[in-house]
């Protein structure tokens, strides 16, 4: 069974000071997880210095510094020694659509120069959100394309999947997420099981499950049995297997009872037993 962990799932032990990126490899080996799956506020000196690249960058300009080249370089090495590969880098803030002209300049050279940093990390899949309100006008779905349109063709010369999730706003609406999908060759898609739009839950996965290359399997709570009270994750995978979804399974874990790792290791426990039986 392909695990992968989404950092984000450790976001208190993060903000707390507890875990950086070296600390998440080390507790993802521990877990089992077979990939390494950060979200882009783990590389803390990266996002410092993003300000900077969304500000004075020019999109077709972006390049790493030799400082970021070097954090960057101890990242990738440490991730070797435990023998797990980058697989899917979540980046916030880089989203395709903004109202302003200047942010969506912006945004397009962060998406690029993540596209850089997911290169010399030998990263699998990035995800980009889509951005825009969830009536979707039709100016907001062509920039959207467009700027999907433009990630994909500079990732796939990288051998990087550019990834939609159903994250916030316009990609919350499945009929949206399916438009943007069919539009755009070659964009992948990351399911989340719990962002969707209000009374739109197994509608988006019935819908959109055909089209997932990656998954954050969501989890909160646990009752007695090991299984998630608020959402059923057992039909939410079966759906996605009797869809063909043959890809890893990713793990974004955000417990109520604040206990990050052991949130982690129930949804593993309650993902094998779906798998195993």
């Amino acid at each position: 069974m392909k695990i992968g962990i989404c950092s984000f799932s450790f976001f208190r032990l993060f903000l707390s000071g507890e875990q950086d990126i070296f600390q998440y490899f080390a507790t993802c080996k521990e877990l089992g997880a077979t990939q390494l799956d950060p979200w882009d506020a783990h590389f803390a000196p990266l996002k410092a210095w993003e300000f900077g690249w969304k500000i004075w960058a020019d999109p077709e300009r972006v390049e790493l510094m030799p400082e970021e080249e070097a954090y960057l370089s101890k990242v990738k090495d440490a991730a070797d020694r435990l023998e797990l590969p980058i697989g899917c880098i979540c980046v916030d803030g880089a989203h395709i659509y903004e109202a302003s002209p200047t942010a969506s300049r912006a945004n397009r050279a962060a998406a690029y120069k993540w596209l850089q940093i997911g290169d010399l990390l030998g990263a699998q899949q990035i995800r980009f959100d889509a951005g825009g309100p969830p009536d979707m006008p039709q100016d907001v779905f062509a920039l959207i394309v467009e700027g999907y349109r433009d990630l994909v063709s500079r990732g796939r010369k990288l051998g990087i999947e550019v990834l939609i999730e159903n994250h916030w706003g316009t990609s919350q609406v499945p009929e949206n997420l399916v438009r943007i999908l069919e539009a755009v060759d070659g964009l992948g898609f990351l399911l989340d099981t719990h962002n969707w739009a209000p009374d739109m839950r197994e509608k988006g996965w019935r819908m959109c499950a055909p089209y997932a290359t990656g998954t954050h399997i969501k989890t909160f709570s646990f009752d007695e049995e090991g299984y998630e009270p608020s959402v059923d994750i057992p039909e939410a995978m079966r759906i996605l297997m009797e869809s063909g979804y043959d890809g890893y399974w990713g793990i974004e874990s955000m417990p109520m009872d604040g206990n990050e790792v052991e949130g982690v290791r129930k949804t593993i426990e309650l993902m094998k037993h779906v798998i195993e039986g």
